[in-house]
């Protein structure tokens, strides 16, 4: 008699890039339930998360999902899926290390909490902000106290808000106090052991990405007797290539 794999055994064979694409499902799926919406087509969720519908409808399989045929998804039932497959059906302490702007960001974002995240604590160095309150009851702790936080609140997640110079140190008495999962903002890359899970944010990155693309929808700028002008920043190569194609339109603004 077969058995129907249990939510354990499916994770172990989900793929990673699947695993990356079921937040961003699962953000479409309350915007959904926040709308008062109850059933979803695949081709309507795959179109909001920016997949194609075989992509998500594949996504889903591995959670057990198949949704009804010519019904979709119920919305609820699926947020607790896919919730369920992320972990997210259970209270997860947050310890955050780095009381400056972002950290105080952090500590006062109310999503997290809805989506099964609790900041346990912040804690910094600076002796001008230990005993600050930086969000509704959290008061920064003195980050010599890290292993003690950690064992008090049963910290699960360490999130590093510091700059470069401390984050591996920090990263260490983290991992050495028996978090195995860190989130860094911290513009440098963290050594670890295996066993440990890192997920670095690097904004200036993602920004650096974004002006790229800026920029190339920047470069040509259609005029209405048809010409082509090409904007500031435009890749001199790419101008070059034009002219020497006998492009006569290629004009400067």
């Amino acid at each position: 008699m077969s058995r129907r794999p249990t939510a354990a055994q499916r994770s172990q064979g989900i793929p990673e890039a699947t695993i990356a694409r079921l937040p961003v499902y699962l953000r479409v799926l309350y915007s959904c339930a926040e709308q008062g919406i109850a059933t979803v087509s695949s081709e309507e969720l795959a179109a909001a998360a920016g997949v194609n519908s075989a992509k998500l409808r594949k996504d889903l399989s591995h959670l057990g999902s198949y949704g009804t045929r010519g019904v979709g998804y119920d919305v609820d039932y699926l947020v607790y899926q896919v919730s369920r497959e992320l972990g997210l059906t259970q209270d997860w302490p947050v310890a955050i290390v780095g009381a400056g702007n972002l950290g105080r960001a952090l500590a006062n974002y109310g999503g997290f909490a809805s989506r099964g995240f609790r900041i346990a604590a912040v804690l910094d160095v600076d002796s001008e902000v230990i005993g600050t309150e930086v969000a509704d009851g959290l008061v920064v702790v003195n980050a010599e106290a890290i292993e003690e936080v950690v064992a008090r609140h049963g910290v699960s997640i360490g999130v590093i808000a510091t700059p470069a110079t401390s984050a591996q140190d920090v990263c260490d008495r983290l991992v050495a106090a028996g978090v195995t999962s860190i989130l860094s903002f911290a513009p440098v890359t963290l050594t670890v052991p295996p066993g440990v899970d890192v997920r670095k944010v690097e904004l200036s990155i993602e920004l650096q990405i974004l002006a790229f693309h800026a920029q190339r929808r920047s470069v040509v700028r259609v005029a209405p007797d048809g010409k082509r002008h090409y904007q500031s920043g435009v890749d001199l190569a790419a101008l070059a290539s034009g002219v020497a194609a006998g492009d006569s339109a290629v004009t400067t603004p």
